[in-house]
């Protein structure tokens, strides 16, 4: 389970609108532009090397760009990860014990940097067109800090909306999530993006 939460702080989830004869990465800057909140379910399976079956979960998710996420596993076993732009929480029912980062830590040059960062998308991914497949139009994002913990990042776009996201760790470690129900700049309670520890909770970090 401590792979799937760390795959959660850079989980990342997009709405791009379709621009005449635009590539994909065209699309993905349009989001930026365009995009404020954002709110979908996802269904997330973690592909291993060895060959063993996925992990499979789903959840909801919402974004207050920028900075302020709320990433939520429901199904197998619940998990959650808050941001408020400063902070980032990690919470792990299962185990009672919430961990604390610094947002810039956290996100900085990571996926989340696709999904709650600020429009300098640029500045931390080198961004590749990755041609269609599967009826999507995919863009590649490699990150520029070698330390995200990263080899890329695959974006999957049909039309106006955001379908999948491949992150490929440097465990040789694949996530695939796919995008239900997405809501591109709905009203968000500004209760979704604060997080206090359960009483009880192993607190650790900052």
């Amino acid at each position: 389970m401590k792979n799937v939460l760390k795959t959660l702080l850079t989980a990342i989830f997009l709405a791009t609108p379709l621009f005449a004869q635009a590539g994909a990465i065209d699309q993905l800057r349009g989001f930026l532009n365009e995009t404020r909140t954002y709110k979908a379910d996802f269904e997330q399976a973690v592909v291993s090397r060895n060959g063993r079956p996925p992990q499979l979960s789903s959840g909801t998710l919402a974004i207050f760009r920028p900075g302020k996420l709320r990433w939520e596993i429901l199904k197998p076993f619940p998990q959650l990860v808050v941001g408020d732009g400063v902070k980032i929480w990690i919470h792990d029912p299962e185990l009672q014990q919430v961990t604390v980062r610094r947002a810039g830590q956290a996100i900085g040059g990571s996926p989340a940097a696709l999904l709650a960062g600020s429009n300098e998308l640029e500045k931390n991914f080198t961004l590749k067109e990755a041609g269609d497949a599967e009826g999507l139009s995919w863009v590649e994002a490699i990150p520029k800090n070698t330390e995200s913990g990263f080899e890329k990042v695959r974006i999957g776009m049909a039309g106006k909306d955001m379908k999948a996201m491949e992150l490929f760790d440097n465990f040789g470690q694949t996530t695939r999530i796919r995008l239900l129900r997405a809501e591109r700049n709905p009203n968000l309670p500004a209760t979704l993006f604060r997080f206090s520890a359960p009483a009880g909770a192993d607190v650790i970090g900052e």
